[in-house]
Parts: structure tokens; sequence; C-alpha cells
């Protein structure tokens, strides 16, 4: 009798990765989580904003006036407002945040009005400072923590230890002392302050040159001492990974050691480094209020004092929203990132 070979068995299929109740893998799960968890913080951040300046012991009327000659017209519009049983407030306050029923104490304006025109100046000296210190400060952090212990790793971690550890404001003034007002008969060759030369025309292309000139000192000085706090993280980082088993068994392959630098040390001692980066990017529009200060930049920060000075707490009300939504946003984009570039994130 023949011999008839039974059919072989189907292949066994992969198992899938398990499903939620909304058919979300590990990663849409890990996304979704994350969103609400950012759109419940700024839930919590809204009703804070409300409750922070109405909270406070005295008359609300005197608190926005401060004892200043206050329109009668806005005198009235605050009355109408603050006069109304904090319930009313708040439900009206809640169907839009970003619309401010009142105006500027010191401008007579609205919030959003004084404060959109400050966004951009912040926006072109802290962003352009953070991408700079970013390629600079991983770059030297690379370099330092895969040749630990020489020569070029002893300079620059000494030298990037001595700007993490000084003040912003003191290393603007010195800059600006320096290369600005002139110093041992020298003179300075940058502005003092401000953002461009009065009567430029910053929409033309000699217009983008002075701006960029006026930029110079206040963006080194952020620069510099962000570029230092980027470096020693991304050294750090880099020597930890250093010694994981991953990096011998490259190099058993027959990898070079260039290879094995680009291709698996580095992706991941950058982990900490990217959240660390675009956490300080939330910050961006929060402005450094020291270094516009200092280099007399009408920004987010100068309005920030100004506003506190004041106080003017519609204003006052309103930047506390757009920083706190500008860290809520960053942190999500970071959180989102991280879960891309390491896979064990998201599972």
């Amino acid at each position: 009798m023949a011999l008839v070979a039974e059919p072989a068995a189907a292949p066994t299929p992969a198992p899938s990765p398990a499903r939620g109740r909304w058919g979300l893998g590990p990663g849409g799960r890990y996304v979704l989580s994350r969103v609400l968890g950012s759109a419940g913080t700024f839930v919590f951040v809204v009703v804070f904003n409300f409750f922070l300046f109405r909270m406070l012991p005295g008359d609300p009327i005197s608190l926005y006036t401060r004892g200043r000659d206050v329109d009668q017209a806005m005198m009235r519009a605050l009355r109408t407002q603050l006069d109304q049983p904090l319930g009313a407030q708040f439900l009206d306050y809640i169907k839009n945040p970003f619309a401010q029923t009142l105006d500027s104490v010191k401008y007579g304006i609205p919030p959003w009005d004084v404060i959109l025109p400050r966004i951009w100046p912040t926006l072109l000296l802290v962003g352009t400072a953070t991408i700079l210190a970013t390629i600079l400060g991983v770059w030297l952090g690379i370099r330092s923590g895969w040749r630990r212990g020489q020569r070029f790793d002893k300079v620059s971690t000494t030298t990037t230890l001595v700007l993490y550890s000084m003040p912003e404001f003191w290393f603007g003034m010195i800059l600006l002392i320096v290369f600005a007002v002139g110093v041992f008969g020298l003179p300075g060759i940058f502005p003092i302050g401000g953002l461009s030369t009065p009567g430029v025309d910053t929409s033309t292309p000699a217009g983008w040159l002075d701006v960029a000139w006026h930029l110079t000192l206040p963006v080194t000085t952020l620069a510099v001492i962000y570029l230092a706090e980027y470096s020693l993280v991304m050294r750090a980082s880099l020597i930890d990974e250093m010694g994981q088993d991953y990096l011998q068994t490259a190099r058993a392959k027959g990898l070079r050691d260039a290879l094995v630098r680009r291709r698996h040390a580095v992706p991941n001692a950058l982990l900490p480094t990217t959240t660390l980066i675009f956490l300080n990017l939330g910050f961006v529009v929060g402005g450094a209020i020291t270094i516009e200060y200092v280099f007399s930049i009408q920004g987010l920060g100068s309005l920030t004092v100004d506003a506190l000075d004041g106080p003017d707490v519609p204003v006052l009300q309103s930047l506390f929203l757009l920083f706190s939504g500008a860290v809520i946003l960053a942190n999500l984009v970071a959180d989102l990132l991280y879960a891309k570039l390491d896979p064990r994130v998201r599972s």
C-alpha cells in the first residue's frame, strides 16, 4: 500500500499587536493617551488662569487699576464685568479663553492686540539661538563623549561647565560692554540695543541684514548658554551608551568606529537631548525676559516685565495662557517624537 504524505501544515501567522477598544495598537494608544493628557492639562491651565487673578484678596477694581487714572468708559466696563457673579464670569471665560472681554489697562486695547506684535521678535531671537545651540551643542557633546578623557574632551567640558554656570543677563552685559560700548580704547562695533535701526525698512534685504546685525549679541548670549547645556547632556548620554553590549556586537560584525557611532550610539544617546531641546522650545514663546531687557528688544519678555510693573492684569492673564499652551504643545511634540525614536516607548 502506497504511503501518501500528509499535507504540510499551514504556517502559523505572526501574532498581531493587541488591539484596544477602538482597534488601536500600542502606538495608537500611546499617541491617544498623550494627546488626551495634554488636552486635560490645558483645561486645567485654563481654569487655573481664570481663578488665579480673581481670587486675590481686595477689591478687584483696585487690583486692575492700582491707583492709575483710568478712562471712565474703561472703568464702567471693568465694573460691569467684575461685578458679575463669579460663576457667570467663568462661563463667559471658558466659551473662548483667548477672547479677553477686558482691554489692557495700560494700552487701552484688547490684550491680544498688544501681544501678537511682540511674538515675532521673541521667536526670531530665541528660535535662532536654539537652532544654533542645538547644532553646535550636540556636535560638541558627541565628540567629547566619544573621545572621553582626551584633550578636546577636557577643554570642551571645562569650557561648557563655565558657560553653563554664568547667568544669562551677566554674560549679555559683558558682551554688550565689550562689543557694543567698547573698552580699553577699542570702539564698539555692534548696536547697543533694539531689533533694528530706526527708519530702516525691515522688509528689504538691507533691513534683514540690519536685523541680523542687531541680533548678533543677544543671539550669541542665548546660544552659548543653551549650547553648554545641550553639550553636557549629550556627552553624559553618549558615555552611558558606550558601555552597552550592542555596540560591542556592532564592532564584532566588522563595522568601522565611525559607523558604530553614527548608526548605533548617537541615535540612542540623542533621546534625552531631544526631550530637553523640545522642552526648551516650549519656552521660546515666553522669551528670554532678561536678555530682552538687557538688549532693549520689544518682545514678549519685555512685555511681561511691563505688565508686571503695572500690573496690567488682562495682559498678564493672556500671557500666562500663551506661555502655558506653548509649553504643553512642545511637551506633546517631544513625547510623540520620543516614541518615534525609541520603539520601546510605544510598547
